[in-house]
């Protein structure tokens, strides 16, 4: 069975890794509520910089890809092996989420996306973010378009 796209990287990656992954987002978070909103605010802003694991892969697949091409063409046509094993890691790593650089790039603490987008929405519910979006009204579906355009707007 295929993982989906949000399990894929933390399903392949080691228990130990994963947890230490939460522990050390745990422990940031902890640290920077307690330092307060300034704190929150310039983490908020390390974290639209910070690179989640699938831009690093793909970003480091295109890079020796194009790197091997452009050693076939000009160097030696056995270089072409290069493109073609990464682009088959790059390939299994879609399907399984996992691929060789993966254990490595976890064990440095690359995180995906998501983890990413939980620490950023447990800062902002720290921050006070969402105290504006309140039951209003008894309809349910104006509370969702309340909810979504605060996340929205943050």
């Amino acid at each position: 069975m295929i993982p989906s796209s949000m399990e894929r990287v933390p399903s392949s990656t080691a228990p130990e890794i994963n947890r230490e992954i939460r522990q050390e987002t745990r422990q940031n978070l902890a640290d920077i509520v307690a330092d307060g909103r300034v704190a929150i605010n310039d983490r908020l802003a390390e974290l639209e910089r910070e690179w989640d694991i699938e831009r690093l892969l793909e970003c480091n697949a295109s890079s020796l890809a194009f790197t091997g091409v452009a050693l076939g063409a000009l160097v030696d046509r056995r270089f072409l092996i290069l493109p073609a094993l990464v682009t088959g890691f790059l390939f299994q790593h879609a399907i399984q989420g996992w691929c060789p650089p993966l254990p490595i790039l976890r064990r440095m603490g690359f995180r995906t996306a998501n983890e990413i987008e939980e620490e950023r929405q447990a800062l902002k519910i720290a921050r006070g973010d969402y105290r504006e979006v309140a039951a209003t009204t008894n309809n349910k579906l104006a509370q969702l378009d309340q909810i979504l355009a605060a996340v929205r707007k943050r």
